[in-house]
């Protein structure tokens, strides 16, 4: 099977449809395997075509929008544990924020909420302040930053 964007996938062990790796201009080109969930049973699949494409599409602005969300998830965490620790990394503007996460060492997740509901992106992230959570992005239909704090694989807030 070949998805627009992304090419050929195949099955993985979860049953979720995964590509080769990706180059995302998001993460300056970094190359990062793609996992659909629930695209081969969804009665939707362009919804699924558009948010890849529409987040491949994405530039660093996106992250520069999304900075001020990661810094209050990064001051969150300093309050909480870096107050006083030599090692912890410190990150004394927003901006600043992204030079301390690392994109490409996950896949990008693209899924339904639910039935009937928007496709979104998940972005497990690696970060320096956070080694144990890590860091997650969410993009509503691949366009903007909807959800930022630490991985627990939720894509909105709502429970």
């Amino acid at each position: 099977m070949e998805i627009p964007g992304l090419g050929p996938v195949t099955e993985s062990d979860y049953e979720t449809l995964v590509s080769a790796p990706v180059p995302v201009p998001l993460f300056g080109n970094a190359p990062v395997p793609f996992a659909l969930d629930g695209y081969e049973d969804d009665d939707a699949p362009e919804d699924f075509h558009a948010a890849i494409r529409t987040f491949l599409s994405l530039d660093r602005t996106t992250l520069t929008a999304a900075a001020p969300q990661a810094f209050a998830y990064y001051r969150e965490i300093f309050e909480a544990f870096g107050e006083g620790l030599d090692d912890f990394p410190l990150i004394e503007e927003p901006e600043d924020v992204w030079d301390h996460v690392t994109f490409d060492r996950h896949e990008v997740t693209v899924q339904r909420n639910g039935e009937g509901t928007p496709v979104y992106i998940s972005v497990e992230c690696e970060c320096t302040w956070e080694e144990e959570h890590g860091l997650q992005l969410v993009l509503r239909e691949g366009k903007s930053v909807t959800r930022v704090g630490p991985y627990d694989g939720h894509l909105t807030d709502d429970l």
